[in-house]
């Protein structure tokens, strides 16, 4: 069932998208968004600076989409960061390049295009014979379910099934057919979809109709595709791949990787179906030597080893810690397998570990295991075993609640004196002995002192259990916690307290205790993902130790460059900073290479090709080329203006172009066709930004970093990046799955272009997760289309208006129209289009209302009209350039199209006297309201006194208000104001609490109830304004000026018979008499005048 809304009217809609489209197509044969670099001539004898002076230019981007389907909702929002920003700089007057190309390197594509074949294979060419094959396979599944219990007596693994079915899960579709039908692709044509390069010549052009759909200003000329199916970015390809290897950056050896034994290769992120971002986790594995099988393992396990010596192996991350080993845990409800690894030797531990150790060179046959026997962890209970470097050569196997059959080997060591699970584990197995069916004897061993630390001492897991009040380990979360301090406690602030390296920091100690336990055969090397990670063929993956091409991401050289780098860039939100940097600290080698997919050769090794997160990392550079290569021809297929071929770009003509490498001797292309290229790249290279989605950091946008900083000159290294959260739709993650799912051109056709760019904006600029509200797109339907209405009115009938001279309200409607454009231009270049939006569109609204009804009597200024209609279409250009085209040409009449029109500047600075008396107006209309809904309150309360008080003004009769003035502020909110004056340190920016509790102290003031809360009011407005205007107390305007200027409007708002103005001074005379109450004339301040209601 859907999740999202349904609209019950579309009228207004589709006038709107008709609206859309006429200018869409105007845009598009005006060729409005192509750009070119200014020719050679008009740059001929200027310096970099001098051109970018006379000529400025702006180029964004973003990571291009991979083409497996349409673009969605999340597309949109990280487009629209880049595409908002175009609109503005074009205003700027700037040359803005923002293209826009397409990813289909890769595995998804090949993988998809594979379980096509196979689905053909089973349910025939159009996938008619699917209803009858699909019940004779859920017949034969239901027939397995039936065998719920293995012969051992113990639940069947049921974690295949669980793999086959996350497709289903995180689609709602189990077959890809399905998920093409789902996304549009008749059913007839699917069969053509097993072709993989297909999927290269359907989607992309899908994508370019719903960008223009969405009326993106995107250069079209520029755009690609990746791999060999475009020669002129292979060559492109080719040539950073080899620079790369000639600079040892792309280095060959063994290595752990993330790997899928079902395709045979490496799995990196954008292989994966789940799991992106994770990595191998290395661990030590520790072996375990049987020496008694306790009596149940004895009668599973004995005569099916062939006489192996058997091992049970355990996963550490702390092998330092060895020492301290008590004993040994299994989990009591999982499996466990005893696996041959030669004729001598067999591994006790999980399958899925097994799995994993069968690719890292473990195994007698790489990928094979051979599984002797299998045995229930609770069967291993009471074995004995030889604990490598512990004080206690021999302990035994005990049962644990929380060991995971998905983490490590299923095996743990012991060591109570440093894990607080384990700890707490012994404490418990000592106290209920017999509720665990164990001998007390095996747990009799104590922990031992091995790491002291000055917070917790030489015992660091029960002195944190302690602390968190830990009592029992199924306080799992407790647990989780106390572990991370225990761990990091002990690896930063430890010092080894026993063993060989007594002394030595825990940092130094650790790699020194695995090594010689490698070295003593008491070890080995293991490793594992760091979590779930599933292939895009639904493969769940392992770490395979193999020989491969790899980056040498995190080379300590590089890394300190890269970081250089990072840190004259502007990132604009430090959470985005800091993750860099994070990532900079842990990221080193990467897979560059693999041997199924779509990509572009490795140049020295064919029978590898380019993995898909190492031929995306400086395509930008080439955006500024392309058009030039193969002009409109996403595949290159149709040659450029210059007629060069792919043959013509060799690695030393790229150099020439991008690194000023000298002109090859053995080109076969004219040098003038060339420097046109260069020209390009010279000009408007680097990228101004590069936005993203956050979760990129972690891989493509810091490979972009290292690898700009490997090849291009320092003058063409990035200089911004920007990412985004995740966008959610109505709240909640989109999922097609649960129906809560919009693409792009779904939301276009629903809401239109201009309110779905709206509500994109709206959603949010930060790093965490932003959300589209369809209620909201809604919304702006009506409000563009009623906006819309109202601008053709107001040209239509100039006559009505009022002309002449300008009234008051006329210079401060003015005023606050200036005021808004440059706070509007502030967000935009900050690239913050939430409040862009907020006061470039609905506070410049707002402030028309009020225009609006504060000249009611009067009229609006026919000129103040105009001008309002003509800055509210320019502000929202760049968010909503439809309507504010529409505004712009059709209704204002302006020649040129609102795309090429320039920001408005203002052309004096603010009035600030006219910005604060139009703030004073609408805070006092809200006060005398506020003030009169507080009276009626009054009087419907029944408390003695109160109702005498209150019958002095009766409601329902006719009503006037009186404003009372004050000039001067109360002496004791003066004292207030000197005392946090005197405060405060201005180097700082800080009031000093203490000394401010000393002055009222010294004054009279500290058991004033008045004076604590208005200190602490008037530090917020420190905060909010800065010190000099919050100390500056004086108004800038004339309070009974303004409230004169504004008595007509009070008195028809308010439904008013009379209402004045009277300063404090002239009132408090008349105090005690009818209508004149001492209370509320004293309550008057500067700036916040005080009202009283009267019957007249």
């Amino acid at each position: 069932m859907a999740n999202t809304i349904e609209l019950a009217q579309t009228g207004k809609r589709d006038q709107l998208v008709a609206l859309e489209k006429q200018y869409q197509a105007k845009w598009q044969n005006e060729h409005l968004f192509e750009v070119n670099a200014p020719s050679q001539a008009e740059l001929k004898g200027l310096s970099k600076a001098e051109v970018l002076e006379k000529f400025p230019k702006w180029f964004g981007n973003f990571p291009f989409p991979y083409m497996n389907g349409s673009l969605h909702l999340g597309h949109a929002f990280t487009v629209s960061k880049i595409e908002f920003a175009a609109g503005y700089q074009r205003m700027l007057g700037k040359r803005v390049l923002f293209p826009h190309g397409f990813h289909v390197t890769g595995m998804p594509i090949k993988a998809a295009a594979d379980k096509i074949i196979r689905e053909i294979e089973l349910f025939g060419p159009d996938f008619e014979n699917y209803e009858t094959v699909q019940a004779q396979i859920e017949a034969a599944d239901a027939e397995k379910e039936k065998e719920v219990v293995a012969p051992t007596g113990d639940p069947l693994d049921k974690s295949k099934a669980k793999k086959g079915k996350l497709q289903a899960k995180s689609t709602g579709h189990t077959y890809q057919f399905q998920i093409m039908e789902s996304i549009g692709v008749p059913k007839a044509d699917i069969k053509q979809f097993a072709d993989p390069y297909h999927w290269l010549t359907y989607f992309p052009p899908i994508a370019i109709a719903d960008q223009n759909a969405f009326g993106s200003r995107i250069d079209w000329r520029r755009t690609f595709m990746t791999t060999k199916a475009n020669p002129y970015f292979d060559s492109f390809v080719r040539w950073q791949i080899n620079k790369l290897y000639k600079l040892d950056k792309i280095k060959f050896g063994e290595r752990y990787t993330i790997y899928s034994p079902k395709d045979g290769q490496p799995c990196m992120d954008h292989d994966r179906q789940d799991g992106e971002a994770l990595g191998p986790q290395e661990y030590t594995g520790i072996r375990l030597e049987v020496v008694d099988w306790s009596p149940a393992a004895k009668a599973i396990i004995e005569g099916k080893v062939g006489g192996r010596k058997v091992y049970m192996v355990a996963a550490t991350l702390r092998p330092e810690t060895m020492y301290g080993q008590t004993n040994c845990f299994v989990g009591t409800t999982i499996k466990y397998g005893v696996f041959a690894i030669n004729d001598q030797e067999a591994y006790l531990c999980t399958t899925r570990a097994m799995r994993n150790m069968s690719f890292q060179g473990i195994t007698a046959t790489r990928g094979e295991i051979d599984n002797l026997v299998e045995v229930p962890g609770t069967s291993l209970v009471g074995t004995k075993i030889k604990a490598p470097y512990s004080v206690y050569p021999e302990v035994f196997v005990l049962p644990m609640d929380n060991v995971l059959a998905t983490k490590g080997t299923g095996v743990v060591t012991s060591v109570p004196s440093d894990s607080p699970d384990d700890f707490q584990t012994l404490t418990d197995l000592r106290k209920k002995a017999e509720y665990y069916k164990i001998d007390p004897s095996w747990a009799a061993f104590d922990p031992v002192p091995l790491i002291s630390t000055p917070t917790y001492g030489d015992m660091i897991a029960p002195a944190v259990v302690k602390q968190l009040k830990i009592a029992s380990q199924k306080d799992t979360k407790q647990l989780a916690e106390a572990k991370e301090i225990a761990y990091k406690e002990g690896f930063y602030n430890g010092i080894m307290t026993f063993g060989q390296y007594k002394g030595d920091t825990v940092q130094v100690a650790k790699p020194k205790v695995r090594a010689d336990m490698i070295e003593a055969g008491l070890a080995f090397a293991y490793a594992e993902p760091e979590g779930l990670v599933i292939s895009r063929s639904a493969d769940e993956c392992v770490v395979a130790l193999m020989d491969q091409w790899y980056l040498d991401y995190g080379e300590t050289e590089w890394r300190a460059q890269t970081e250089k780098m990072v840190a004259k860039m502007e990132m604009y939100i430090p959470e985005t900073r800091n993750a860099f940097e994070k990532t900079l600290a842990w990221l080193n080698k990467w897979a560059c290479a693999r041997t199924y997919g779509l990509g572009s050769d490795l140049p020295w090794d064919p029978h590898f090709m380019v993995e898909s997160l190492s031929d995306s990392t400086i395509y930008m550079s080439y955006y500024t080329v392309a058009q030039l290569l193969h002009e409109n021809s996403i595949d290159g297929t149709k040659p450029g203006p210059l007629g060069i071929t792919p043959d013509q770009m060799i690695d030393e003509v790229w150099e020439y172009i991008f690194c000023n490498g000298p002109w090859p001797a053995n080109a076969t292309i004219p040098q003038e066709k060339v420097d046109a290229l260069k020209h390009e790249y010279e000009y408007f290279y680097p990228f101004d930004i590069r936005s993203s989605a956050k979760d990129l950091i972690n891989n493509h946008l810091t490979f972009c970093l290292y690898n700009h900083q490997a090849l291009f000159p320092e003058d063409k290294f990035p200089l911004s990046m920007r990412t985004n959260g995740h966008l959610m739709l109505n709240g909640k993650k989109m999922s097609k799955s649960t129906g809560n799912s919009l693409t792009l051109k779904e939301s276009v056709e629903k809401f239109g272009a201009d309110s779905t760019r709206l509500s994109l904006a709206d959603a949010g600029d930060g790093i965490e997760d932003a959300n589209f509200e369809e209620k909201t797109a809604n919304a702006n339907i009506l409000r563009v289309h009623t906006l819309i209405t109202w601008c053709e009115e107001m040209v239509n009938d100039q006559a009505s208006l009022r002309h002449g001279p300008r009234s008051y309200h006329d210079n401060i409607f003015e005023e606050e129209i200036k005021e808004l454009i440059n706070i509007t231009q502030s967000h935009y270049e900050s690239y913050n289009y939430k409040d862009a939006l907020k006061y470039g569109f609905y506070e410049l609204q707002t402030t028309r209302d009020w225009y609006r009804e504060v000249t009611v009597d009067t009229g609006m200024h026919a000129e103040l009209v105009l001008y309002w209609i003509r800055i509210a279409a320019l502000l929202i250009t760049p968010i909503a350039p439809h309507f504010a085209e529409h505004i712009w040409t059709a209704i204002l009449k302006e020649p040129k199209s609102v795309q090429l029109a320039l920001w408005p500047t203002p052309a004096t600075p603010v009035d600030r006297v006219s910005i604060e008396a139009g703030q004073y107006m609408r805070g006092t209309t809200k006060m005398i309201r506020d003030a009169e809904t507080s009276l009626l309150k009054l009087l419907n309360k029944k408390g003695k006194g109160k109702k005498d008080e209150a019958n002095l003004f009766d409601p329902k009769k006719p009503k006037s208000v009186r404003v009372y003035v004050a000039s001067l502020f109360p002496e004791w909110q003066n004292t207030c104001v000197q005392v946090v004056k005197d405060s405060y340190a201005v180097a700082a920016d800080k009031v000093d609490d203490a000394k401010v509790k000393q002055l009222l102290t010294e004054r009279g003031l500290i058991k004033d109830k008045r004076a604590m809360p208005f200190i602490q009011g008037f530090k917020k407005r420190i905060a909010q304004f800065g010190a000099e205007t919050a100390f500056n107390r004086t108004l800038l305007f004339s309070e009974s000026q303004v409230l004169s200027e504004m008595l007509s409007y009070l008195k028809k708002t308010l439904n008013l018979v009379d209402a004045d103005v009277m300063s404090v001074e002239d009132a408090l005379p008349k105090a005690g008499e009818p209508g004149y109450t001492k209370t509320i004339i004293e309550s008057s301040e500067p700036g916040c005048p005080a009202f009283e209601y009267r019957n007249v």
